[in-house]
């Protein structure tokens, strides 16, 4: 690996981390692209390669990580919509239902017990929902106490 692909590798990271950590925030692939120093098409080429989705991608899959951890804390779809930084509740569900399934409202409609009964740490890796991974059934969504995660 050149020392060039290393500092790729770098700007890359710096704008991955400001997407999880302002994902409640108007973000564009623009605007991401310039905290990697990179324009928007090699930044999304870059980050694609580097992380398997691309920039947009990731951003929607935070937003709706975190969408899902509200979700189960009791918050309306609509007030979970808007405070991931969504601007538009009927492509919010539609992502929501592509990401993980099942649309938001039967998904805050359901038990989370096994959840709330793990350490945090294990209920974010648990619940993250991931692009293209076969779905369980609704009912057996959740790890319930005992079984393997």
């Amino acid at each position: 690996m050149t020392p060039e692909d290393l500092a790729d590798l770098a700007h890359l990271r710096r704008a991955r981390d400001l997407i999880d950590r302002e994902f409640a925030r108007p973000l564009d692939v623009p605007t991401i692209a310039r905290r990697a120093l990179m324009s928007p098409a090699h930044f999304s080429r870059r980050f694609k390669a580097a992380y398997g989705e691309t920039p947009y991608s990731y951003l929607m899959t935070r937003r709706i990580e975190r969408a899902m951890a509200m979700l189960r804390a009791g918050t309306s779809v609509t007030d979970a919509c808007f405070a991931v930084g969504c601007t538009s509740l009927g492509s919010f569900s539609s992502r929501f239902s592509e990401i993980t399934g099942e649309t938001p409202t039967a998904y805050r409609a359901r038990t989370h017990e096994a959840v709330v009964a793990m350490p945090a740490c294990v209920a974010k890796v648990t619940t993250r929902p991931a692009r293209g991974e076969a779905r369980p059934s609704s009912r057996n969504r959740e790890a319930t106490p005992g079984s393997a995660a």
